[in-house]
């Protein structure tokens, strides 16, 4: 991977159907058959919690290769309260240039940007094996629940960087993933019919 033919940027508004598509053909069969990641990415546009200053496109020889977006969330501390993070997601690199290093390296451009414009920490869904290696721990660790967890649930899948060291210690309380996250099944399928049609197929390691 050359670096140097790799930009990362804003994204536009002309850019928008183009990163929709993009999202799509990552997330396509992932996690589930179809995907409804396009669908929140759209919605969270007008969310009054969606950074605009942290929407990122990476583009690779004038080509668009990923995207990442993060969102303002919280932590409700048991004390009352509460502590202001990020949340990061939907981001994405496209299928045929996934496991070459852009994932890593848009990730980590995204916060140190992040980080720039004073933001705390980010709290995530994901696999440790990716984030671990951009400094990401599990969020138990910094004192942070996941909503709706049962005490002694596996909570390994609920992750956390502090990007100002220290922002979150001493504290300990609930994080709840935003609402404009969770979208309705029926308002995903209309939405993807402005797009080209593609299987829907069951594979082994989907989660829903």
């Amino acid at each position: 991977m050359n670096t140097n033919d790799v930009i990362i940027r804003l994204e536009s508004k002309e850019d928008r159907r183009a990163v929709e598509t993009l999202v799509r053909d990552a997330f396509w069969n992932v996690y589930r058959p179809g995907c409804s990641e396009h669908y929140v990415l759209h919605v969270l546009r007008d969310d009054p919690a969606f950074v605009r200053s942290l929407d990122l496109v990476m583009e690779l020889d004038g080509r668009l290769i990923g995207q990442a977006a993060f969102m303002r969330a919280a932590v409700t501390l048991d004390g009352g309260g509460i502590r202001e993070v990020l949340t990061l997601g939907p981001i994405c690199v496209a299928p045929d240039l996934q496991r070459r290093g852009y994932g890593r390296l848009l990730l980590e451009q995204a916060l140190d940007r992040a980080a720039a414009q004073g933001f705390g920490a980010v709290l995530l869904e994901g696999n440790i094996g990716f984030y671990g290696k951009s400094r990401f721990t599990f969020a138990g660790a910094h004192g942070v629940r996941y909503h709706g967890l049962p005490e002694g649930a596996d909570a390994s899948f609920f992750l956390c960087r502090e990007l100002i060291p220290g922002y979150l210690a001493g504290i300990t309380g609930v994080y709840r993933t935003p609402q404009g996250y969770f979208v309705g099944d029926a308002d995903v399928e209309a939405f993807d019919e402005q797009f080209p049609p593609r299987e829907k197929l069951r594979l082994p390691g989907q989660l829903f």
